[in-house]
């Protein structure tokens, strides 16, 4: 694969993290902007025009801003939240369903998943998928995230200040995630999301409880686990764990990969289980997802 991206905003949390992983893919090379011109509309229209792929890497309205200013056929990644629910964008969630990998490598406008979404999206959508969740369902998501995925007001507070050790936030229960969660999931009814940062720099974990007598069929939770090990089989980047998980869970297990867990875990007799996905925040669900999607469409798989 030979190539030339450009990333706008090449300077932030996932442009940095997407360089680093490009760096060892052979005959991919990076258009650039120095400082003076990072910000002119000309010189990133240039850019654009002169790569085969631009990544944005912008807040939501640069974002919007910087496709406004794209020549007519470039392709776009954004990793911005600006298009995820867009009209005419693919969701670059490669393991969302059969032919979802080839949707992204044909699209010449991908959106790049949130990082909590990809957790969420990844335990829920199989479930209403196979007919195990109702998308009407009453759901709750609890998830921790590392502070990186906090921006860099947010990690320059941990760093140089140690930070909480943990917080809520979002508290007026309208994360941005939900929109692409509830679209890509399947679900209808609104869920109630609360998300937390922990004091640890990368890593997380996100943590859907249920009841079983409330899902179709009432299903126990050892099936609900075997469905994902089905839904899931021969899928490089998702591992679902068959069985269920009775050990504990770190968020961090899986910093610096791009890979994804399921895990179930339950108590049967008292008709519960938690749904739990494990990533790299900057991983999967950032940096990683986009090299991923990068390589798909640019013919690399």
């Amino acid at each position: 694969m030979s190539a030339n991206i450009f990333i706008d905003g090449q300077a932030g949390t996932t442009g940095l993290g997407i360089t680093q992983r490009l760096a060892a893919i052979p005959h991919v090379s990076l258009v650039t902007l120095d400082d003076a011109h990072r910000k002119s509309p000309e010189a990133r229209a240039a850019a654009m025009a002169e790569a085969d792929l631009t990544v944005l890497c912008l807040p939501d309205d640069a974002a919007r801003e910087a496709v406004a200013l794209a020549p007519e056929g470039t392709r776009l990644l954004d990793a911005s939240t600006a298009h995820r629910v867009a009209p005419g964008w693919v969701y670059g969630f490669p393991e969302l369903a059969p032919g979802q990998a080839e949707a992204i490598a044909r699209a010449r406008l991908v959106s790049n998943p949130g990082c909590y979404a990809t957790g969420a999206i990844a335990l829920l959508h199989p479930l209403v998928t196979l007919g195990l969740l109702g998308p009407g369902q009453g759901l709750s998501i609890n998830a921790v995230s590392g502070y990186s995925g906090g921006g860099k007001a947010m990690i320059a507070a941990h760093e140089a200040q140690g930070g909480p050790a943990f917080e809520l936030y979002a508290l007026g229960l309208s994360h941005k995630h939900i929109p692409e969660i509830m679209q890509y999931s399947g679900i209808n009814r609104r869920p109630i999301f609360v998300p937390s940062v922990g004091h640890f720099a990368q890593g997380m974990l996100v943590c859907v409880p249920v009841f079983l007598d409330q899902l179709q069929g009432s299903p126990s939770a050892a099936q609900l686990a075997d469905a994902y090990c089905g839904y899931y089989a021969g899928v490089r980047n998702v591992v679902a764990h068959s069985g269920l998980w009775t050990e504990n869970l770190q968020p961090e297990a899986l910093n610096n990969t791009d890979k994804l867990e399921i895990f179930v875990t339950a108590n049967q007799a008292y008709g519960q289980a938690v749904l739990i996905a494990r990533l790299d925040n900057l991983g999967k669900g950032a940096s990683g997802a986009a090299v991923q999607n990068i390589n798909l469409m640019l013919g690399g798989g």
